[in-house]
């Protein structure tokens, strides 16, 4: 705020209170195939978020480090190296980008194993480097000079995507609206000085017009030749109208804000009309093109009132890392029924190696969620939020279906079943039925004022329940 202000005051481009909206108001969809692929959507409820490009062969933070930002996430190996040297040795990774252990199917049934039910797959991130064939650049994974070029399976997102589908899971794609690569975006004749475009706009509009042009071809791309995709997830949202900035997105200019407007009316046209009822997710950017929302690496404190999801790392990086350190499977089951409890969905991501591959500990983390979800998953697909989300260590959920609702006990890392389990705010009726999923006994139950205190047999306690036990109740 405080360079924000110094703009200001030095004569640059400023903006009333008004206009840097803190939080514009949700707009909601009026297309009818949207509105019902968002109410599938909200069925899901948890996904798989993949961030993967050449930066895999260094193990660092995707993309970021060519930012010519002084940020913690920005940050050049070595230390020092001066930022062209730097950018000509990241771009020169395509070079050697090679993952010959890429099994895409394997992927697809560990996510289907672990109950995912869709995949937002990187097709491009900030750097520019495709991972698909486009025909809009050379700068690649299908290129000459790329060695995976040779094998078989080189359009990766098309291979990604189609080993999901097989398994029944739906479709996602992410794309990058800025593109640091391309002439038109960071025009070599000027050196970048943040993540924005670095030529006037104003002063140059056939350039920007070009850039346009850049995004709505690669777009059109995505959604002629890879199948149903049903999500088209986009990054990058200082990539935006001038009159749409909050404060939050002027605090990512060091240089006055620009119209950086890439024409999401035609784009959103244009793959709708491929893509009949495709859920459009311009994130940040709050208006008709987000028709959900993305809070990232945090669960909000309470339910929201538009559709949304939490995208969060599996493990401590977006991009893969060789010694990342994976979240407990207890901490990501709580997580998720946290989230669904409030409405949302959960979009875990996992950041595949040079190799092709993912970390061990993303398959044995999925298998245990798997084992979670087998058991437990009706309290979690089709459900809805309903007051008071959580009490204490329950959550609720409700089914979108039929009147069952379900008070979900956090079990804390090796806690055992208690023998009762209470909570307060969901009214139950008289003579209401209840069971624990994965146990045949019914429970019985009684009402102690405004709390329901609900008893939990020894035939139920002695089975090895863990992370959280689902009670349904009706």
């Amino acid at each position: 705020m405080r360079k924000l202000l110094m703009a200001c005051g030095l004569g640059l481009l400023c903006f009333t209170s008004a206009q840097a909206q803190e939080e514009a108001p949700y707009v909601p969809e009026k297309d009818p195939l949207v509105l019902q692929k968002l109410e599938e959507w909200q069925d899901w409820k948890f996904g798989m978020i993949m961030h993967w490009g050449t930066y895999s062969q260094w193990g660092i933070v995707e993309s970021w480090s060519l930012c010519p930002e002084d940020e913690g996430w920005t940050q050049r190996t070595p230390a020092g190296i001066p930022y062209y040297e730097y950018v000509k040795k990241y771009e020169a990774l395509a070079n050697t980008f090679n993952p010959k252990q890429f099994n895409p199917e394997r992927w697809a049934k560990a996510a289907k194993g672990a109950g995912m039910q869709y995949l937002v797959f990187t097709t491009k991130h900030h750097d520019g480097f495709c991972m698909f064939d486009t025909k809009q650049t050379d700068y690649r994974v299908t290129a000459p000079n790329v060695p995976f070029s040779k094998n078989p399976r080189a359009n990766i997102t098309k291979e990604v995507f189609t080993a999901f589908r097989n398994e029944g899971i739906h479709i996602g794609a992410y794309y990058s609206k800025p593109d640091w690569n391309t002439e038109n975006y960071w025009w070599s004749y000027f050196p970048p000085k943040d993540r924005n475009v670095n030529y006037e706009i104003a002063k140059y509009p056939e350039r920007w017009k070009k850039f346009q042009q850049f995004t709505y071809n690669q777009i059109e791309e995505l959604m002629s030749d890879y199948g149903k995709v049903e999500i088209l997830w986009l990054d990058g949202g200082w990539v935006r109208p001038l009159n749409t900035h909050t404060k939050e997105s002027l605090s990512w200019n060091k240089t006055p804000a620009q119209d950086q407007d890439i024409n999401m009316p035609g784009i959103t046209a244009m793959a709708r009309q491929k893509q009949p009822g495709l859920i459009v997710v311009d994130r940040s950017v709050h208006g008709p093109y987000e028709n959900y929302r993305t809070p990232e690496q945090q669960i909000p404190d309470k339910p929201l009132s538009y559709p949304w999801e939490t995208c969060m790392t599996m493990g401590g990086s977006w991009s893969y890392v060789p010694n990342d350190v994976y979240k407990p499977v207890n901490k990501l089951i709580h997580n998720l029924v946290d989230i669904v409890a409030k409405g949302g969905n959960y979009l875990l991501n996992v950041g595949p190696g040079p190799d092709g591959e993912w970390h061990d500990a993303a398959y044995t983390t999925m298998e245990q969620i798997g084992a979670w979800m087998k058991v437990n998953g009706d309290a979690i697909y089709g459900t809805r939020a309903i007051a008071p989300y959580k009490d204490g260590k329950v959550c609720f959920t409700r089914k979108k279906i039929g009147n069952s609702v379900y008070a979900i006990y956090m079990l804390d890392e090796n806690e055992a079943l208690p023998a009762t389990i209470s909570f307060k705010g969901l009214p139950v009726k008289k003579g209401t039925k209840m069971s624990v999923l994965g146990a045949k006994a019914n429970l019985s139950w009684k009402a102690n004022g405004d709390e329901t205190v609900i008893t939990l047999p020894a035939s139920v306690r002695k089975q090895a329940f863990k992370h959280a036990v689902a009670i349904k109740i009706g």
